[in-house]
């Protein structure tokens, strides 16, 4: 598949290619749609859902809407619902009760969470997980939305198409001159920019990024808040952080959670002097 390494064994390949086999001839559940009906304006409708677990409601009646292109900034203390909240987005988890719709008339329960990729949301967990023996080049070569099966992947080449989608996606992650580098050796940094990279390689309309400068330098978080700057418009970009500066330094709208549901959304300003939010999240 590669022709900067072409003596790597498929094997060595084989886990992120199973990682990423679910785009287009993968859907075990669920049709995964084309074009997404955003004629209303939101592209992510979540209505009135509720989770328990054991008896604890992760999620209470829970509703929440983002707009087409939006960059919204999600934060709460542990335990408000925030990642059990985009669990249900990208179909880990069922909710008891409550509607999930991307766009006007996609069902995101009706489908797997390999259809839901498919669709266009992705997610980016805390933890990089990119792949140390790869090159920034080949990680997002394999990341690439295409056909994941075993012979199509050991001996696909790359059309230049492709190489040029690889090559925009470097220059806005800020690795073109590290495209050769084992991803291993990067910094925390930009392992976590290469790996937001592999998702805009999957083409997503809808990308959900957790915490996604815990552990960076300070200026590896400037670097983070302008790589998410310049995504609005062009994806719609949940962020979950606690680093109060730096959603300071990205957010037009912030909703907080507090017990499972929307404590309350507005202004990063609105946020930090509502009562609420400084009696159960920010304190005095």
């Amino acid at each position: 598949m590669s022709e900067h390494n072409p003596l790597l064994q498929f094997k060595e390949r084989k886990p992120l290619i199973d990682r990423y086999h679910t785009f287009n001839f993968v859907n075990r559940r669920g049709v995964a749609p084309g074009r997404v009906d955003v004629s209303h304006g939101n592209i992510l409708y979540l209505e009135d859902v509720s989770v328990s677990f054991d008896g604890f409601k992760a999620l209470n009646d829970l509703s929440l809407y983002l707009k087409e292109g939006e960059l919204r900034c999600l934060i709460g203390p542990n335990g408000a619902g925030k990642t059990t909240l985009m669990d249900v987005i990208t179909g880990k988890t069922r909710p008891d009760t409550g509607s999930v719709y991307f766009g006007q008339t996609i069902n995101l329960l009706e489908m797997d969470e390999p259809a839901i990729a498919e669709a266009g949301v992705c997610r980016k967990f805390q933890k990089p997980s990119v792949f140390g023996n790869l090159t920034v080049f080949e990680n997002l070569e394999l990341a690439m939305k295409a056909d994941k099966r075993a012979w199509k992947t050991l001996f696909a080449k790359l059309h230049s198409e492709q190489e040029e989608h690889i090559d925009e996606v470097l220059e806005t992650i800020g690795l073109t001159e590290l495209r050769g580098r084992q991803a291993g050796i990067l910094s925390h940094g930009q392992k976590q920019w290469l790996e937001i990279g592999m998702l805009l390689m999957q083409e997503p309309k809808v990308m959900l990024v957790d915490e996604p400068v815990a552990g960076m330098t300070h200026q590896e978080v400037d670097r983070t808040a302008e790589l998410l700057l310049s995504l609005e418009g062009k994806h719609s970009v949940i962020v979950v952080e606690h680093d109060m500066e730096f959603v300071r330094s990205i957010a037009k709208t912030v909703t907080v959670l507090h017990e499972g549901s929307v404590l309350t959304e507005g202004t990063m300003d609105d946020v930090q002097n509502d009562p609420r939010v400084i009696q159960v999240y920010l304190g005095d």
